[in-house]
């Protein structure tokens, strides 16, 4: 655009220069999705066939958007990727309405479970909680076969959200069991992160969490409480989201040019199945520290 003309829409894309990944432009990284700003349905083509040109000319490997309330034009040449489920669940229900939606026997009676165990409740952004957090979310990731993240990109989401971010702990006789990160924003508040200790998921302290975060949300007028995306082929984190009565939304990203396909997913679970048992925790998240600056 030119100078002293006012912006009228817009789509935020980051550049990332990865030896590892290639050069490509991403909107937006590490984020579940990212909405164009545009408020003019042709001016969204306009730009992805100009932006084209970073790829044909510049050297780019490609560009990829995540939007979930549009999708490209043919005339952008933009291909379908990866489609995930994005639930959310609507929050305009009253308190008690919210709760009687809930599975009765997978959320209420966990809900329940957590009172009676007495479970302790804390939440902020002190180094402590975040400790806390980081502990059984290096447990969990373990579980998954999944390297952690660093944990400082967890001071740095603390740093850059403020207020907009918090922590939740479930303790059981001084024990963190259970947490989750949530952010706000808007008329949305967002569950980013969750983990637990295998060995306390009978007591409900994921579940009192969830509960804890949703009555917040309703109390501060917030319209919905977002639970992420889901691969559509897991069916177990899909039904877990639906148990708390969210409603699950086909979400695509689109990519310029078309990615080819990498390695098969089949081996890469089998290589993480392998090597992710046995590696100590100090060399588990110097595999993330490297391979998040990589993966966005």
């Amino acid at each position: 655009m030119s100078a002293g003309i006012p912006l009228t829409n817009a789509v935020v894309f980051c550049p990332i220069n990865s030896w590892l990944t290639g050069r490509r432009i991403v909107s937006l990284p590490f984020s579940d999705h990212c909405e164009p700003l545009i408020d003019q349905s042709d001016q969204f083509d306009k730009i992805f066939v100009h932006m084209k040109r970073w790829v044909d000319e510049d050297s780019w490997k490609y560009i990829e958007i995540r939007p979930v309330n549009r999708e490209p034009g043919d005339g952008t040449e933009l291909s379908r990727d990866v489609t995930y489920f994005l639930h959310r669940l609507d929050l305009r229900p009253t308190t008690l309405e919210l709760f009687r939606n809930f599975h009765k026997d997978c959320v209420q009676r966990k809900i329940r479970r957590a009172e009676r165990e007495k479970l302790q409740y804390e939440e902020g952004t002190s180094e402590d909680l975040l400790q806390k957090f980081y502990r059984l979310f290096v447990l969990t990731r373990r579980r998954h076969y999944l390297p952690p993240q660093p944990l400082n990109w967890f001071r740095g989401l603390i740093a850059s959200f403020g207020n907009e971010l918090k922590i939740r702990v479930a303790s059981k006789d001084g024990v963190a069991v259970a947490s989750i990160l949530t952010l706000s924003h808007k008329r949305s508040m967002v569950y980013k992160y969750g983990c637990s200790d295998a060995a306390f998921s009978n007591l409900g302290g994921t579940a009192m969490l969830f509960w804890k975060a949703i009555q917040e949300a309703k109390d501060k007028g917030f319209e919905e409480f977002e639970m992420g995306r889901s691969d559509i082929d897991n069916l177990g984190l899909i039904t877990f989201k639906e148990n708390w009565g969210a409603s699950g939304t086909p979400m695509s990203y689109w990519t310029y040019p078309r990615i080819g396909v990498g390695l098969p997913s089949v081996w890469r679970n089998k290589l993480a199945r392998r090597l992710v048992p046995i590696l100590p925790d100090v060399m588990l998240k110097a595999v993330g520290k490297l391979l998040y600056r990589h993966i966005a």
